[in-house]
């Protein structure tokens, strides 16, 4: 299940959107959409479904995702989600507020490269810190391409 998610939300589905916007909307901005689908679905609703999962349920992550069966590492792992549903919330309204999508692709793009290189240095990851890793380092990847071509489209 968790792997099914994390296909449909961190590829599928935004492109998906891509593809469905560009066909839809003659001459739209490839490198617009590709940052605007990829932070709505991967930054928002990624970072929301997590949030409510760790918010709710903090022993499935700290158990699955961490390999934590100690009950302390539950309000730890709650901190978190409350930090995922604040980032997610901004991946979500820049769908809304497009000037938003800069500040949620950086803020994204940090935390998913930051957290993928954690788990690739980490030994012994478990299937769960696989999946996340390799969709981290993904979305971490898509995100510094539409700012490094977001970046030069406005400095021409």
């Amino acid at each position: 299940m968790y792997l099914a998610i994390m296909l449909l939300l961190m590829f599928v589905l935004p492109l998906g959107s891509v593809v469905a916007e560009a066909h839809w909307s003659a001459g739209a901005n490839l490198v617009f959409l590709i940052g605007k689908w990829f932070v709505f679905w991967g930054v928002g609703l990624r970072l929301l479904v997590a949030s409510l999962k760790q918010i709710v349920n903090p022993a499935f992550t700290a158990e699955t995702i961490f390999d934590l069966t100690d009950h302390k590492a539950e309000s730890l792992v709650q901190e978190i989600g409350f930090g995922n549903l604040s980032i997610g919330m901004l991946g979500v309204l820049s769908l809304f507020e497009p000037q938003w999508l800069v500040p949620a692709a950086i803020t994204g793009c940090l935390f998913f490269g930051l957290a993928g290189l954690k788990h690739l240095l980490e030994r012994g990851r478990n299937r769960s810190r696989n999946i996340a890793m390799i969709s981290d380092l993904w979305l971490s990847l898509v995100l510094a391409f539409y700012l490094s071509a977001a970046f030069f489209q406005n400095a021409r």
